[in-house]
């Protein structure tokens, strides 16, 4: 019987997608399965085929083989073990794409270790949220941040050993064996994930098993297309869930050789990449094309997609002109979270399903989704409400708002809480006025997402100060912000005010402060 691999059209997906053929795209079983052999290890036969091509910043380029990435993470594991790491133990690892990302990544899997990919852009606080949480036995970062890691290790007596991954670390792994046998059960935590601070104070972990991998093809085969053949690109970093189980470890499963990006992203430089590996299949934030239209470079390269996806918040009509014009091929949004996973897919590669602009598609199969009112009755199409998503024995909320078309398309309305979207990164209202709030000078603060040509949102903070609010002031708040969570992780326009609009509770009430923006943005218009 034919593999779910060798199906593309959206009729083939609805007929013969099921738990069980999902199981047979891999040599692992509900009882013993291990991703870093389900990725990287089957797949290394000698034969030097890419695994992974880094695109960097700098305009190098590298090519990382399956053979020496499964041999790298092979010796890691041996080393964890040297180190008296055990099973369940947490790896962290903050670092660019790179050899030793990806052999941090599936050494510490083999060994039945938990790997804990964190951003390289995290600030004191950020970070030391994090590793409060994971409490990692090993942070693995490079020279610049390792003086950030080994002082927060330091504070508090923290039992975290920091390693700089420089190549005096790669020699030192050269001398164990270059095989490992795998030692975890399907149901064992493989990976820790950190949302970005989306509906929570804290941005809590998302723990993932290995059979994750098994369920994550679903999103794989019809959110991104991806199938053997393809040459795969994702520019999201791997520290966030796109950049890792879309961009990463769904396409290695399937064999195919994917591509990232490394270092401060530059769009021109993106487009390179896409022509000089000739990608054919692309899956990124919304951002990320919105930022290459905005280069005025697209008629500068050639490219040779036959498949887009996209992620984080929806896409201008302007960008999607903009990739029909240069790109020639349908843009498709898959919807999701990283607790839920993606649910909503528009199944690119399938010619018998039609990408209607702006929507986020239908269901993944064997996913039942609703729109329904307060009352939990369903919503008539056109009618807004909020997004549900069946799980097991009832109802499970998205937080987000939306609504269906006669053809049961669904389309994005607005979050249901206090999330603002800017360039693909998620954030946290309340973690972003909780640090602003440290800072000497800040009373009150209030946080909101505000329309952005260019990023969809950027986030404004309403701040009530003890002193007369000047550029100079919001300079050092916007530093003061970002140097604590993360560089893209602050208030990029700030407004002095007298007094905020709280609720009965006392709380600041931000859907006044929206209301107050949107009126504003109004009477500009007209």
């Amino acid at each position: 019987m034919p593999k779910l691999t060798e199906y593309t059209s959206y009729a083939d997906a609805q007929a013969h997608a099921s738990s069980a053929a999902l199981w047979d795209l891999f040599d692992g079983d509900r009882q013993r399965l291990n991703i870093a052999h389900e990725c990287m290890t089957r797949h290394a036969d000698g034969s030097g085929r890419p695994a992974v091509r880094i695109a960097h910043a700098d305009g190098s380029d590298e090519i990382l083989s399956f053979d020496e990435i499964s041999a790298g993470a092979a010796r890691f594991a041996h080393w964890l073990d040297a180190q008296g790491v055990e099973k369940g133990e947490r790896i962290a690892f903050m670092l660019e794409p790179s050899l030793p990302f990806y052999v941090c990544l599936f050494g510490a899997m083999q060994t039945g270790a938990i790997s804990v990919p964190l951003f390289t852009l995290f600030g004191p606080d950020a970070l030391r949220l994090r590793v409060d949480d994971c409490t990692p036995k090993i942070l693995i970062t490079n020279a610049e941040k390792a003086p950030l890691a080994q002082r927060i290790a330091a504070e508090g007596g923290r039992d975290m050993r920091v390693i700089v991954a420089d190549q005096s670390f790669l020699d030192e792994l050269a001398q164990y064996p270059a095989t490992y046998e795998p030692q975890s059960a399907a149901n064992d935590i493989a990976c820790f994930q950190y949302t970005s601070g989306t509906t929570r104070e804290l941005p809590d972990a998302v723990k993932h098993t290995h059979r994750s991998i098994v369920t994550l093809m679903f999103a794989a085969l019809y959110g991104t297309g991806v199938r053997p053949g393809d040459e795969f690109f994702c520019p999201s970093s791997p520290a966030w869930g796109h950049g890792l189980w879309h961009g990463t470890l769904a396409p290695l499963a399937l064999g195919v050789t994917t591509g990232t990006f490394a270092g401060k992203f530059d769009p021109v430089r993106l487009m390179k990449a896409l022509d000089d590996f000739g990608i054919t299949n692309m899956s990124a934030a919304a951002t990320h094309y919105r930022m290459m239209k905005n280069s005025g470079k697209g008629g500068d390269f050639a490219f040779h997609f036959r498949k887009l996806s996209y992620t984080g918040e929806p896409i201008d009509p302007a960008t999607l002109e903009w990739i029909d014009q240069y790109f020639k091929v349908p843009a498709c949004s898959m919807y999701g979270t990283t607790e839920i996973g993606v649910v909503l897919v528009n199944y690119p590669g399938a010619d018998d399903f039609t990408v209607k602009p702006g929507s986020l598609g239908k269901p993944v199969p064997g996913l039942r989704l609703e729109v329904q009112r307060t009352d939990g009755t369903p919503t008539d199409p056109g009618e807004i409400g909020e997004l549900m998503l069946w799980r097991k024995d009832g109802w499970l909320s998205t937080k987000d708002r939306a609504k269906i078309d006669e053809d049961g398309y669904f389309y994005h309305c607005g979050r249901a809480d206090d999330v603002i979207i800017s360039a693909g990164w998620t954030m946290s209202a309340v973690e972003i006025e909780n640090t602003m709030l440290r800072h000497e000078n800040v009373l009150e603060c209030g946080v909101i997402g505000v329309p952005d040509e260019k990023r969809g949102q950027v986030v404004k903070a309403f701040v009530v100060a003890n002193c007369q609010g000047s550029d100079e002031l919001t300079r050092e708040l916007q530093d003061f912000t970002r140097e604590r969570l993360a560089q893209h992780e602050f208030p990029r326009i700030v407004e002095y005010v007298s007094e905020l609009p709280k609720n009965p509770a006392g709380k600041v009430h931000r859907k006044k402060l929206r209301d107050m923006e949107a009126a504003k943005a109004a009477e500009l218009a007209n």
